[in-house]
């Protein structure tokens, strides 16, 4: 589903060139669930913005179920958004005036689905993942845990096929971190693909695999909870 091939990636600022990304080579299955570990500025949020078409790559080739990614208008970009990716962050990214249901009903609004339709598609996906009582709640009325479980419902609410999700435990504390990755696990198990950004070792061992990058480079690819 997703593969890259030799992906290199530079940031360049003024007179500085930062080599985040040096030939990566990278394929996740359909129905995979992996974490990508690494140290702060090895590249693992550079490679899910790749993954997720928020940012682009300067050589190599990425594909996404076999299309190849490069050189695409921000409009296609959106499309294919819309059609695969959801996101999840570790600062949950909710509107702060808006309630969970609104906040989850969002990306239906860009879809021009009317309101009390996509009220009803929001209010099912707080059902998932066990937030049905706390819809009319806004993000301030909510624990950590509650914010991050509405930002998963979001990230389904249009059915996508892969989740990326970045340092989704990273504002959490450790109990509430295994539960919201056993929810992520709940929904893989359902058949989306799911691709966890993580610093965390306990995270990483909830996943199936995991990639590890190092100065820009994946190091171990193959790589099983065991071995962290």
């Amino acid at each position: 589903m997703i593969h890259l091939e030799q992906i290199d990636k530079t940031y360049v600022s003024g007179r500085n060139r930062v080599h985040v990304l040096k030939s990566v080579d990278l394929n996740i299955e359909a129905g995979e669930m992996v974490s990508v570990m690494g140290a702060s500025g090895s590249g693992k949020s550079t490679l899910m913005n790749i993954m997720g078409l928020l940012d682009g790559y300067d050589t190599g080739a990425y594909r996404l179920d076999g299309k190849l990614m490069k050189d695409i208008s921000e409009t296609r970009a959106a499309i294919y958004r819309r059609q695969w990716v959801g996101f999840v962050f570790q600062s949950f990214n909710l509107i702060p005036f808006k309630t969970a249901a609104e906040n989850v009903a969002l990306p239906l609004y860009y879809q021009g689905i009317k309101r009390r339709r996509r009220l009803a598609i929001a209010g099912e996906a707080l059902a998932r993942v066990g937030l049905a009582d706390r819809a009319e709640h806004r993000p301030s009325e909510l624990s950590g845990g509650q914010q991050q479980r509405v930002a998963i419902a979001r990230a389904l609410v249009s059915k996508p096929k892969i989740i990326l999700a970045d340092e989704p435990t990273g504002a959490l504390d450790s109990a509430t971190s295994s539960d919201i990755m056993r929810l992520l696990q709940e929904v893989n198990r359902e058949g989306v693909t799911v691709v966890v950004v993580t610093h965390e070792r306990d995270v990483a061992a909830m996943t199936r695999r995991i990639i590890r990058l190092r100065d820009g480079r994946i190091e171990n690819a193959h790589g099983k909870p065991a071995d962290v």
